[in-house]
């Protein structure tokens, strides 16, 4: 039950630290009274007294401008600044919630307390809550437990983001972007429910990645060349908060796609970092300016100067690194001074006070001045504000051992994160062992050199922070070790990789998942290395190889497609024939498949991988590779030879003994029997392959964003329907899509959709087949799934001419058939061009129509059979019968043909569609007892689905030829 609070004159309000006195137009945290703008007030007040409702946006504004026009972005600007005010979603606590589509939702527990004397005696009564909101975990880094000096700078920009969609931070390196962007998304994300994704960009080598980066972020399964029309088609309906970090170094790219998502995707708020403006259509720049700095004034006292939040920084800094630190009178105009030279850029001041341990404020003071004299004089007339940090971090970088530097240098080959295992084993060289390196990184993080954070596994892990990183990768180079440090970086990587793959085709977990994603940065610039000039392809080739099977994990087939084809045309004579051209020839053939389509170089990688798997006596690697010919060849129509690579795979899965290797062979042979026409056979292997069975760490069957499983239940429900059982059909049809969901994975949703529409059509389940088909359509063009929208295109050609809309019908089919025969995707080809067939006949384009119709049957005969080739046959027959010339013979001998298929095939369901058109046919021309003979036989060996428009149809005839006169 919900309870309403009238907040009157006698009423105090409260809900967690909070108490409201609305008419006094007060809120309280403990004794403390908050400032809070007169409009955020109001709609508090109206969210309490409807606490546990949904109030809608127009309530919300009619109560709070009640006699002024406004639009929504007044009211969300106004509920950012009461949430930042309730600390809402800090620690878990949540006040007020949005419910899309419908409004704003208070949702903290609520107590109402008469008057003020009775405060003490309130024993609180909760409100319910449960039925307006809905929560999501927000993927948005941790955000710093205290920011200095940048509360004016969060406001402003969550104003900005709410009411114009596009901000980016700018301003030089360290002066706290990153920091200021998640703090920002953290408060503001509440408004999209937590829809939010945070991207760093600092990882990348190469501005052509950005797009795929994003949309790998984001989830999103790439299947072309072009990441763009996917992420597009992904973002253009979401409402979400798009962070962006660390575009500068890919400016150009970034802005592109920026300028891009906020033209097409108008609920897509964006907020950027960076070093210098976007300067595109839709941006409005937010510069961030350097910490305050108190003026050089005299007499400054220590509490004077706290005033300032450069110096606050400075302080907590300090303090941090000497527990003992206290700021005098006597040290203010110092610090003062300190922060002024460092013009109130965060990183150096942070730098600088991490150094008041070792040399104290006077000493840190006097080396600032001796080192940076000159260059401050020269940045004061003529450098770019960037360089007084680049000098900040060189006198930073003297500041350190000779040993100190050379760890630091070595370790700046890292890209983003590194373990303490990666630091030992590429900076321990030279006559440097291990040990001294912990030393090192563990000095290095004391002087703020390095940052260190706990990771997921419970292990540490260290960053540089990417101006210091810069910086000191060019003293690498000076120092003439930058070849010798990367090679072992990308040997390092490659093992890494290598150990990965390992893990996952054993039970030892070595590695997780998530480890090497956190690597990717650092394996792309391993990979850049290797083929460089200076790089060595041998070391690149072994590393393509180890690294190809985690971007096939995360769908980034562009960039697995790049680097094998890279790693294939420099692979030297040993490793022709190896493990490693075996690696390389899968992972190829398996990329290519879905970037450029069904070529002939996809089949050719695919078998040489297999050829090798099994020369090499790797069984596991067969079953992959043959998964992907089964695909493949199935996507070309090719049936018989998908049924043999299936038997093939039955033999190797059965000489392994594991079950799920068993039931990773039953889903192509259920598939690949259902397609070429052998039901029984099909029905039994599809239903062993959706059996739970144990997991298998070396065997996966969810790959390329795919759940095979999901292919064996659809053929399952198609299965079903042509043996007899259109309930179990329909049941299972249904099953299949839900199960498809449950995955989230858009491929297999479309192969879910696309293979269970048929089911519906065929049961006369119109909704569900309009209903399924109409989703198949928005989710493949949302997705930008190709051939997936052609074949949408083509299931509502075939509803279209099932409506009677032939013209429409026949439009769709010829736009959807030339599509799928640039794509060399043949799958659907015969029965799309069979519907084809059907709407040019209604038309009265006979020719056409059989010309449609042989097309469709000589394109089984070349693939060896189909499933569809009874129902083919029977079309061939019923188009002879509507000739401008019927021919009655004829026609009987291609529906008792039909007939004869469906019997071989075990598919009672099309035995009774044809049986049905051959009764009509017998009875027309006064056959009528064998008409009734041949349909009554094969009627009663239904048990279920009499109420499906096929046995309904037969029914009827059968009752029209009851009482036969021959």
């Amino acid at each position: 039950m919900n309870f309403s609070y009238d907040t009157g004159a006698d009423k105090i309000v409260s809900f967690g630290p909070f108490r409201l006195l609305a008419a006094e137009r007060l809120l309280y945290q403990g004794d403390v009274p908050l400032q809070l703008g007169s409009r955020a007030l109001d709609i508090l007040v109206v969210l309490v007294e409807r606490a546990g409702e949904v109030v809608s946006k127009r309530d919300l504004m009619a109560r709070v401008w009640p006699d002024v026009i406004v639009d929504e972005s007044s009211l969300r600007v106004q509920l950012v600044s009461l949430r930042k005010v309730l600390g809402d979603g800090r620690a878990g606590l949540r006040y007020v919630t949005n419910v899309p589509g419908r409004g704003y939702c208070f949702v903290a527990p609520v107590s109402r307390i008469a008057t003020s004397t009775q405060l003490q005696a309130v024993t609180q009564q909760p409100v319910a809550t449960s039925t307006c909101i809905s929560t999501h975990d927000c993927p948005l880094p941790a955000r710093l437990t205290r920011m200095v000096g940048r509360k004016d700078d969060v406001r402003s920009i969550s104003i900005q983001l709410a009411e114009q969609r596009f901000v980016s931070i700018v301003g030089p390196g360290g002066m706290g972007k990153t920091t200021v962007a998640v703090s920002v998304s953290h408060d503001f994300v509440a408004e999209f429910d937590g829809s939010a994704c945070f991207v760093d960009l600092g990882g990348l080598t190469a501005p052509e990645l950005v797009a795929s980066t994003l949309a790998s972020a984001l989830g999103v399964v790439v299947q072309s060349v072009n990441p763009l029309p996917s992420l597009m088609a992904f973002l253009r309906d979401k409402r979400m908060l798009l962070v962006i970090d660390c575009c500068e170094h890919v400016v150009e790219a970034t802005a592109t796609l920026a300028e891009r998502i906020f033209r097409d995707a108008p609920q897509v708020h964006i907020l950027a970092t960076s070093r210098e403006a976007l300067r595109v259509e839709g941006e409005h720049v937010h510069r961030l300016k350097p910490l305050e700095s108190p003026p050089d004034d005299e007499g400054l006292t220590a509490a004077k100067a706290l005033e300032f939040p450069a110096v606050q920084l400075f302080v907590e800094r300090a303090t941090a690194s000497n527990n003992g630190f206290r700021l005098s009178d006597e040290d203010a105009p110092i610090i003062a001074g300190i922060c002024r030279m460092l013009d109130g850029i965060a990183l150096a001041i942070e730098l600088v006070a991490g150094r008041v341990d070792a040399y104290g404020i006077r000493g840190a003071a006097e080396l600032l001045n001796n080192r940076f004299g000159l260059l401050w004089q020269s940045r004061r007339t003529a450098l770019p504000r960037h360089q007084t940090l680049n000098a900040m971090l060189d006198w930073s970088y003297r500041l350190l051992t000779d040993f100190e530097r050379t760890i630091l240098s070595r370790i700046s080959i890292f890209v983003g994160t590194f373990s303490l295992e990666a630091a030992r084993a590429i900076a321990a060289a030279g006559g440097v062992d291990e040990a001294q390196v912990v030393d090192a990184v563990g000095s290095l993080v004391a002087k703020s050199l390095a940052s260190v954070e706990k990771a997921g596994d419970a292990t540490m892990r260290y960053r540089l922070l990417d101006t210091m990183r810069s910086f000191v990768t060019e003293k690498l180079s000076e120092s003439g070790e930058m070849d010798t440090i990367a090679r072992r970086h990308a040997i390092y990587f490659c093992e890494f990789l290598e150990a990965a793959n390992a893990a996952a085709s054993t039970d030892r977990k070595t590695h997780g998942l998530m480890e090497c994603v956190e690597q990717l940065g650092n394996v792309r610039a391993a990979l850049d290395w290797s083929f460089s000039d200076r790089g060595d392809p041998s070391v690149g080739t072994a590393l393509v190889a180890a690294s190809a099977p985690l971007f096939l994990e995360l769908s980034l087939l562009n960039e697995c497609q790049r680097w094998a084809e890279r790693a294939l045309a420099v692979i030297d004579c040993n490793d022709r024939g190896s493990r490693r051209e075996m690696e390389l020839q899968a992972s190829l053939g398996l990329s290519l498949m879905f970037t450029t389509g069904n070529r002939e170089e996809v089949r050719s990688a695919l078998i040489r991988g297999l050829e090798l798997a099994e020369l090499l006596d790797e069984p596991y690697h067969q079953l992959r590779l043959l998964g992907g010919l089964s695909i493949f060849l199935i996507r070309t129509g090719d049936f018989s030879g998908a049924l043999q690579v299936a038997q093939q795979s039955e033999v190797v899965a059965k000489a392994l003994a594991d079950p799920a290797a068993v039931a990773f062979a039953h889903w192509m042979l259920g598939v690949a029997h259902h397609n070429i026409g052998n039901q029984a056979s099909a029905r039994t292997y599809c239903e062993t392959a959706v059996m739970h069975v144990p997991a298998s760490r070396r065997i996966n069957m969810i790959q390329f964003g795919c759940d095979h499983r999901i292919r064996a239940l659809a053929a399952l429900a198609r299965t079903l329907w042509l043996q007899g059982y259109p309930e179990q059909a329909v049941k299972v049809a249904h099953q299949t899509i839900r199960a498809a969901e449950e995955f989230k994975h858009p491929v297999t949703l479309c192969i879910a959709l696309i293979w269970t529409v048929p089911v519906f059509i065929w049961s006369g389940e119109w909704t569900a087949a309009e209903a399924t088909t109409e989703r198949l359509v928005t989710h493949a063009a949302r997705h930008a799934l190709r051939p997936y929208q052609a074949i949408s295109l083509g299931l509502t050609g075939d509803l279209s001419i099932k409506r009677g809309e032939a013209q429409n019908g026949v439009r769709l089919l010829g736009k959807c058939l030339d599509e799928l025969r640039a794509e060399r995707h043949q799958v659907l080809t015969p029965v799309l061009t069979s519907a084809m067939a059907e709407g040019l006949a209604v038309m009265g384009q006979i020719e056409n129509a059989f010309a449609a119709i042989d097309h469709a049957l000589a394109m089984i005969a070349k693939n060896g059979g189909s499933s569809d080739m009874p129902e083919i046959l029977r079309i061939k027959g019923r188009l002879l019968l509507s000739a401008p010339r019927p021919d009655p013979s004829d026609a009987e001998d291609w529906l008792l043909r039909s007939l004869e298929s469906a019997r071989q095939q075990s598919a009672l369901g099309r035995e009774l569609r044809t049986a049905t058109t051959l009764a009509q046919l017998m009875s027309a021309h006064g056959r009528r007892t064998q008409a009734h003979e041949l349909l009554a036989g094969i009627y009663d060996r239904f048990t279920e689905g009499y109420e499906t428009s096929d046995l309904r149809a037969a029914r009827r005839l059968l009752e029209d030829i009851s009482c036969p006169v021959d």
